[in-house]
Formats: structure tokens, sequence, C-alpha cells
């Protein structure tokens, strides 16, 4: 009976791979997929259950205590629109492993057909609990064998695990029979910390341990490009049973779609503990062991005291002891809140709010600048139809109202200068002072002022017509003053239009149309410069379809610019370049994942890219996850460099914390203090006789918030 089964069984799989060749899609252009963090962050105030947040050597890894239904998920929620695995990818993973049974086999990760009412699952853990998880005595000598019996052949898809001496990669090859590859002389379970690097691209398989050598193998079958995953389920440490529960400390688990991972993460000063995406509860590491307890093999004992900047007090920190260094402060948490133990009442927090800014309406975006004489200001683009946008000046006390402006549904300003005169030109998505919007032209007009010293304002300069912009970027280029602006769409649904790059005639002083670049829902542009070549990046959003789109870098050739590079964005609505020594960086806010009628995800990567100088491109530098991100601030104080997003909606909620990133050399940025928000739409940073401060804007309150950063 079993036999008859199992034959129907591969008659069917033989059937569906068949069906799978012409109509389904294959999962290509994603960024990485950080699986850990994305069962860990389901409720960022307590760890989910079947998981223990341990410590071994100073490092935090999650211990699994039982294959828990929170540790799977649907693969369709991270590999949206897909319905074939990668055929190409990489798979990094960083854990500590002590000693094992020498016939025992545990899982890493597995991705598994759904269930069809089998036993032997979760449901049946009492029953199996006491299985330590033995396989077949022959197995670990057969290396890349087809395996047609065995319980998981049945629903396994694809899965990573390691015995004492070997690592094994199995997947559901043609035919539907499982096949292994098997790495030799990859001992992990020394009780050490090691990350790995699987590549597997054509017909080269490829693990890097540590940054070492990569062992190779070359298969006699490439990896299926007709892995058919639909319906299938995510489970991380284990295949959804107890059996091969993975016993150690996992700290970093990401599939990386159609790219080989080991150029983002090695060389590194840790090769152990390389990261490419670790889940942020494992980031704050506590106080490593006494010189006393070095000698300790296990992760079972934790110290109770960390060190570093201010972090949210829950219950999954009740009993931690913190220590602040700028507060001089040892602070206790108990479950819900930091309880002072002792402290240093000369210091205050390291960003304390400054002023509550009461604004006419809903604002979408905020631009500080100075004009001479006058001091700082900042225009803020109201959202309101009727009350305009306005200009406010600095103060002892903060921002006052200092000049109204007509604006209608207002999006952007950007203020810029041509010699000693100051202009700002503003977005009008509902038309302009002269011309209200109208449905069957499908335009709107941006206006440009100009600051008269005489009248100590703003007045009307030029109008351009625009469709929706949502960006406008000034820059200059031997000499000759540019004005780039970005088009989001025509109308309600054509997305797909022409952005405008605009150019001064000192002749008839005013800008006129210089060139204009095709771009898709384009949110904005940032112009930056390297040695003696310009750049212009466009931020794309939406085509129309799906948000995952090309954004592209244009570089200035013979008067005009021409298409650099293009990299896949998803909702992109930010770009921020900025410099730390010689190195060159680009960030994008990733706003969400939409595809067609499909669910939106808001909770995705938004990524840092540097410039390779040898290759001429830009690469991946960090992933950082954000929720529905509109906006990157990047800022130094000292010697230190800091970013700060505009997380602006989770999917249920606009109330959230925008965070502040500080740069930490070779870990990239981390976070160091949660600001709340209320859909922030923008950040801008700004200092003033010595003090510095953070404004934001909010989209969906009458308000803005000025933070003081304490830098004594």
């Amino acid at each position: 009976m079993s036999s008859l089964i199992l034959m129907q069984l591969l008659l069917l799989g033989l059937r569906v791979i068949d069906a799978t060749t012409d109509t389904w899609r294959h999962c290509t252009d994603l960024l990485p997929l950080d699986l850990l963090s994305f069962v860990l962050e389901r409720d960022t105030s307590k760890l989910v259950p079947g998981v223990q947040m341990r410590q071994a050597g100073g490092v935090r890894g999650v211990h699994f205590s039982s294959p828990h239904t929170s540790m799977s998920f649907p693969s369709s929620q991270l590999l949206v629109n897909c319905d074939l695995f990668p055929k190409e990818f990489s798979i990094v993973v960083t854990l500590k492993v002590t000693n094992i049974a020498p016939k025992r086999n545990e899982y890493i990760f597995s991705l598994m057909e759904p269930k069809t009412g089998e036993k032997g699952d979760i449901l049946d853990s009492n029953k199996n609990r006491g299985i330590s998880g033995e396989e077949d005595h022959g197995e670990e000598k057969k290396k890349e064998r087809q395996v047609k019996s065995n319980d998981e052949h049945g629903r396994t898809i694809l899965g990573l695990r390691f015995s004492r001496k070997y690592l094994h990669f199995l997947f559901k090859g043609h035919g539907g029979v499982m096949e292994h590859w098997v790495f030799r002389g990859a001992r992990l379970a020394d009780n050490q910390w090691h990350t790995l690097v699987l590549t597997v691209s054509g017909q080269h398989v490829r693990l890097t341990v540590d940054c070492n050598s990569p062992l190779e193998i070359i298969p006699s079958r490439p990896f299926p490009s007709d892995l058919n995953i639909q319906g299938s389920r995510f489970h991380i440490g284990s295949r959804g049973r107890w059996k091969g529960l993975f016993s150690g400390l996992l700290r970093q688990l990401v599939l990386v779609p159609g790219s080989d991972a080991t150029n983002q993460i090695c060389p590194s000063s840790d090769p152990q503990l390389a990261a490419l995406s670790v889940p942020p509860l494992l980031l704050d590491l506590p106080v490593s062991g006494r010189e006393g307890d070095s000698h300790l093999t296990t992760h079972e004992t934790e110290e109770r005291v960390s060190v570093g900047l201010e972090r949210t007090c829950s219950e999954l920190l009740q009993g931690q002891l913190w220590f602040s260094p700028l507060r001089k402060g040892l602070y206790l948490c108990d479950g819900t809140v930091w309880i002072t133990v002792l402290e240093d009442h000369k210091r205050l927090d390291y960003v304390m709010e400054h002023q509550v800014l009461t604004t006419s309406s809903e604002t979408h975006d905020v631009e500080v600048f100075q004009v001479a004489g006058m001091g700082v200001m900042a225009a803020l683009a109201h959202r309101s139809k009727t009350s305009g946008s306005a200009v406010y000046l600095w103060t002892q006390s903060g921002f006052k109202l200092y000049q109204n402006f007509t604006t209608h549904e207002a999006l952007v300003w950007r203020h810029f200068n041509m010699g000693k005169k100051v202009f700002l030109v503003v977005s009008n998505s509902g038309g302009g002072p002269n011309n209200h919007f109208n449905k069957e032209s499908e335009t709107d007009f941006s206006v440009i002022y100009k600051w008269s010293k005489r009248r100590k304002k703003f007045v009307q300069f030029q109008s351009l017509q625009t469709h929706c912009a949502r960006d406008w970027e000034a820059f200059t280029i031997n000499r000759q003053t540019y004005l780039a602006v970005a088009n989001h769409r025509q109308g309600n649904n054509n997305h797909t239009i022409n952005s405008v790059i605009y150019k001064w005639n000192r002749s008839t002083k005013s800008f006129e149309v210089h060139q204009m670049l095709p771009t898709s829902g384009a949110y904005d542009w940032e112009f930056f410069t390297v040695g003696p070549y310009h750049f212009l990046v466009v931020a794309n959003a939406f085509d129309g379809v799906t948000t995952s789109v090309d954004s592209v870098i244009y570089v200035w050739v013979n008067g005009g610019f021409q298409v650099f590079q293009t990299i896949k964005t998803f909702c992109a609505t930010d770009w921020e370049m900025f410099q730390i020594g010689s190195r060159v960086f680009l960030v994008v806010a990733n706003g969400h994942r939409l595809h067609g009628n499909g669910p939106s995800r808001y909770a995705i990567n938004s990524t840092i890219y540097e410039l390779d100088m040898n290759g001429q491109l830009f690469v991946r530098f960090q992933d950082i996850i954000t929720y529905s991100a509109v906006d990157w601030e990047f800022f130094s104080l000292g010697e230190e460099h800091f970013l700060v997003v505009a997380n602006s909606f989770n999917g249920e909620s606009y109330s959230l914390n925008s965070i502040l990133y500080r740069w930490q050399g070779y870990e990239g940025f981390v976070p160091v203090h949660w600001l709340p928000t209320i859909g922030c739409s923008d950040w801008e940073f700004f200092s003033f006789k010595g003090e510095s401060y953070l404004i934001y804007s909010s989209a969906k309150a009458p308000l803005s918030k000025v933070f003081k950063l304490k830098t004594y």
C-alpha cells in the first residue's frame, strides 16, 4: 500500500513540475531575506514561544527549546509573487554548536510542503520527544545520493542540516526525489561560533566557513530551476518536528536570492561573526564573562549587565541591569520601565524633545536652510488645500511662524542658492497659485520663490508645469545651475512618465527644459559628486503594477545624464548619499512591497550601498529593516556619524518609532536611539550656535517636533 502511495506522489510531483516550467514565476531580483529576524520580530517586546536567548563568549544567539509553530511561516510572506525557488542563491548562517551524537542530524532550517495529515509533526511532539534524531547509519558516507524512502521525502522541499563532521544541503530534485549535497570536513560541532556562506550558482556549489578558502563540489546535476514552493512553509531550527531539532545557538540566517553573499561579508575583521543581517534583539552585546570564567564551554551562563545607549525595557530584559555611559547611571529593567539604581544627575538624555510645533495641517516635508542676516529657517509643505504652507524662523524658544504661502496640497520644498541669491521651490499636487488642478490636463504647477532682501520675504519668481512632483533637486555642474523634478504620476494611473532636468538660462533669467528622463512613479532625486564625476540617482516607486522596480543612477557625460547603474528597489521613496572618510555610500528608503492586487508588506529591508572604486559600481553594504520608510537623514557630530530613518507605517499603525543609527565601523550602522513619531514623513538635521537639532514632519498629525541632541 505504501509503495502505491509513493508512486502516486511521484507521478503527481512530475506532473506539477512539468506544468510550472512555462507559466510559473521565478524568484529573482529579491533583496536578502532575513529569515531569523522575520520570526523574532513579530513581537519585539519579547521572544516568541519555543525560543530562548542565550550568550556565549559575549555574543548572543537563540536556542530552540521546541519546534514551536511560531518559528514557522508561509514562504509566500517573504518570497512574494514567487512560485519557484531561486535557481541561484546564497545562505548565510552564524551558529555555535556543542558536541552532538555521532549519528545525530540537526536542521538549521527547512522548507516543507503543506501537511497532508501525516503523523509525527509538532502536534505529536510529546510522543516523539524522546527521539534524538538518529538517521540511517550509512547516510554520511553517501554524497549526492537520491533518497526515496525516509519520511522527509514526502514533505521536505529543501533543507540545511549538519552532523558532527558534515554539512548537508538537501532538496527535492528532478522527478521528485531527494538529493543530498554533502560537504565533508565542515567540523562545526566544536563549541565555537562560525559563519557559513553556502552559494549555489550554475554548476558550482561552494561552502565558505569563517571567510576561509571555500569548499567546492561539482554536482552531477545542477540545482533545479523548477522547484515548486507553492503552499510551502519555512521552519527555522527544525523541520517542524522534534526529530532533528537544532540544539545549538543561531545568530544569523539569511537567504540571498540571485547572488553570492560571500563578497558582501568577507573579508572581515571577525570572520567567525561576519554579519550580513543580525536580528536587532541579538545586537546588544552583554558584558563578557570574568577572566576566571573564560574556560566555560557551554552557553548556559549569561551576564545580567549590558553596556550601551538607551534601549527599550521589555519582558525579555526583565531583571537585566543596564549601565549607560552617557547618563553615568545604572538601571534595572522591571519588565516595563528602567528603574534607577544609581545615576549622575548632571547628565540629561541623549536626545530630548525640544519643541512641539503646531501646524495648520499635516505636513509632507520640511526643508531647513539659512538666509544671510536672518538665520535658520524651515519651510513646511502642508497637506491642506486651503490653509497653504509656511516658512518658520528659528528663535531662542524654537521655530516661529514667519511667512505664509498659498499652496495646494504641497508635497515638498527645496532651497537652493545662485550666487548670493536665495530661492525656494514648492511642489503643488493640486494645482498652483494661478491654476487649480485640472483633471482633463492632468497637470499642476510648482512655484519658485526668490528671497527679497528689501522686503525680507520670499516673492514668486517662476512657475513650472509638473505632474504630482514628489521632489526637487538643485545642483551645479561647470558653474551652470540645474533643477531636477521627480514627476510621480500623471492623473491617477499613469506612473511611467518623464521627469525633467531644467537649466538656468542667464539671458532669459529663467529655468528651461534641458533633458527628459523616463521614470516610474519617481519619488526622489539625489545629486552627488565623486572626484570629477557627477551623479544623479532617482528613487522609482511604482510602475502601475508593482513596487519592485529599478531605481537608476545616472552619470553626467557630454552635457547630459546617461545610465550608470540600475538597482532593484521596492517603492523607493528616498536616496541619501554620504561619505565617511574616503568611502562613499548611498542608502535607499524602501517603502513597501506590492504586486498587482496582492497584499502590501511594510516591514522590509532598506539598504546601504557602497561605491566599489575598483569595480566602479555600488554594491550592497548593509540591510536595515524599516517600516514603510520615506526618508533617511545623515549627519555627523564631531567624529561620530549617524543615520536617522523616517518610519511611517507598519501595516497597522502610524504611531511607531523612527530609529537613530550610529556608525560602528566594520559593524556598519547600529541602532542607538528610538524616537516616537506619528506618520513621520521627513527628517532634517541642523545646527545653531553650537547646538545640534533634529526636526521631523508628520503626514498624519498637524504637528512637527524638534529634538535637541545632547553632545556634552
